[in-house]
């Protein structure tokens, strides 16, 4: 299992994810808003290090690459939620956002047919 990621790690992992593999001209530029290179790359460093991006080296320039898809940190994030909020419980989370409006009944009705398959 691997850690959770901070908000700008999360950012920059976004942009990784698009990118799929890139070198760090094009995952700056992949950020959301205005990113300064070096911080960009402080971060990307730091993700290296906690597992969630490797690179291979071309010359003297690292092309970078996610080890985590965004699926399964997706995934790790959503049991996590759901485990410290809902018991693990699948069935109170859905409850939970019916209750607050969050999920309409078409939705709800729409899961379930996706559910039925």
């Amino acid at each position: 299992m691997h850690k959770e990621l901070t908000k700008a790690e999360e950012q920059v992992m976004q942009a990784i994810w698009k990118v799929g593999k890139g070198f760090a001209n094009e995952i700056v530029a992949a950020v959301e808003g205005d990113a300064a290179y070096n911080t960009v790359l402080t971060v990307v460093r730091i993700l290296e290090q906690k597992g969630f991006v490797a690179h291979e080296t071309f010359n003297r320039s690292n092309r970078y690459y996610p080890v985590v898809s965004r699926e399964e940190y997706m995934q790790q994030q959503l049991n996590g939620f759901a485990q410290r909020y809902f018991g693990s419980s699948a069935k109170a989370l859905v409850s939970f956002l019916v209750d607050k409006n969050e999920v309409s009944l078409a939705d709800l009705e729409a899961i379930t047919k996706e559910l039925e398959k």
